[in-house]
């Protein structure tokens, strides 16, 4: 049986520029490494569990092949080529069904991570990429040579609208750039949508006028498809720029679609990568947040959270760099802003500057509303904190001269969330 799954392993195969081509992390399982790869080749192009009476001429010319098989750790790099006619043009969903679908339930495998995945120009190409991308989002925003700004009101659910509004007020005034919905928040029994979002943008206007900078509300529409399709709409009638999607457990089908739905609105879209952890965390099973982030910039995001590594959420600084180099570097589509968040506050801003630089936003929940003075405090001290960063100040020389750093730093210190 073995033999079949070896026709679809060729170590001295070179790709072509036109083909997919992906790296896997797999562990054997019963089988030789060469049939374990071989068996993933098959199963995510045109393979089966035996041969079969008859191969369509087509067939054989879609066949996938490993072309680099590797020991590392305690199993082996494989990387495979997929000839592009296995692929529909501009259907991300349809991709993933291939190269990250049932193989991940095939028995001759104990572990497998889907690690990185390249795709030629001439399959790029059939999908539009982030409508504003870094670029846009600067422009929108009118921030230069900072990162940008973000808070979410925490707790993140517990707010009505009276509520919600006057922190809002007290965030933009105290300098925050984006104020967030989290990833839970769409449209409650004591807080809805439509209210919420007339009320907010009503606001926004008024602080905009009041503080000469730009404010924009990144408004959760997360919900079955129709129901975002109506929220992004109500978002653009009521002049907002922004919409927020949960983009794993909305899907890349939602995504892609509301992608064109935004671009139509000329809305940008920030992505939240809620339930991504179920998948990514495990460094030997599951896909990396690598690999969903590259699908993301795909598909058309304009910014999307990808880890601190000293926040509360578990990542490493390279890993996280390296997702950021993704997100920013040139390829066919235009860059995508990082999101740093999970567990800030401005005691740990500088490090978060020097290890990510300043194309991103930093995105502090607790960190501001948990501040001793409140909200609008919280605001000035992270401000005070990026300020202090971007120009090579010492926090505590900062705090000298700011009575709102000196407290968070009196509170939180440099303390590093787990």
């Amino acid at each position: 049986m073995g033999e079949w799954y070896l026709d679809f392993v060729d170590l001295g195969y070179t790709p072509s520029a036109d083909e997919v081509l992906v790296e896997y992390y797999l562990e054997p399982r019963g089988v030789s490494p060469e049939e374990a790869a071989g068996r993933v080749a098959s199963e995510s192009s045109i393979g089966t569990w035996t041969t079969l009476w008859k191969l369509p001429e087509k067939a054989k010319e879609l066949m996938a092949r490993v072309y680099e098989l590797e020991r590392q750790g305690e199993g082996y790099r494989a990387k495979i080529a997929y000839p592009l006619g296995l692929w529909e043009e501009g259907n991300l969903v349809q991709l993933f069904s291939g190269i990250a679908g049932n193989i991940f339930g095939m028995k001759a495998v104990g572990n497998l991570r889907l690690e990185d995945f390249q795709i030629p120009a001439s399959y790029a190409e059939n999908f539009p990429g982030p409508g504003y991308g870094i670029p846009g989002i600067r422009k929108l925003m009118g921030v230069e040579g900072r990162p940008l700004t973000a808070t979410v009101p925490k707790p993140k659910i517990g707010w009505n609208v009276d509520e919600y509004v006057e922190i809002a007020r007290e965030l933009w005034l105290g300098g925050i750039d984006l104020l967030k919905d989290d990833e839970n928040f769409t449209s409650l029994s004591f807080n809805r949508f439509e209210e919420r979002i007339s009320r907010i943008y009503r606001l926004r206007d008024r602080v905009e006028q009041e503080t000469g900078e730009k404010k924009e509300y990144l408004v959760n529409i997360t919900a079955p498809f129709r129901e975002m399709e109506r929220r992004a709409a109500l978002v653009a009638d009521h002049g907002g720029g922004y919409v927020m999607i949960d983009i794993v457990v909305a899907g890349f089908s939602a995504l892609q679609s509301m992608r064109q739905v935004c671009g139509d609105l000329n809305l940008a879209i920030h992505a939240h990568r809620a339930m991504h952890a179920a998948f990514t965390r495990n460094s030997r099973h599951g896909i990396s947040m690598l690999a969903l982030a590259k699908a993301a910039r795909i598909a058309g995001v304009d910014q999307l959270h990808t880890g601190t590594a000293i926040g509360k959420l578990e990542a490493r600084a390279e890993e996280v760099r390296r997702i950021n180099r993704s997100l920013t570097q040139e390829w066919y589509f235009k860059p995508v802003l990082p999101v740093s968040s999970g567990g800030l506050h401005p005691g740990i801003v500088p490090e978060i500057v020097e290890m990510f630089g300043t194309e991103l936003v930093i995105q502090a929940g607790g960190g501001v509303m948990g501040h001793p003075q409140g909200p609008g405090a919280g605001a000035k001290a992270l401000r005070q904190a990026i300020d202090a960063a971007v120009h090579g100040e010492s926090l505590e020389e900062r705090a000298s001269k700011s009575a709102e750093l000196r407290a968070a730093l009196d509170k939180w210190g440099h303390l590093k969330p787990v």
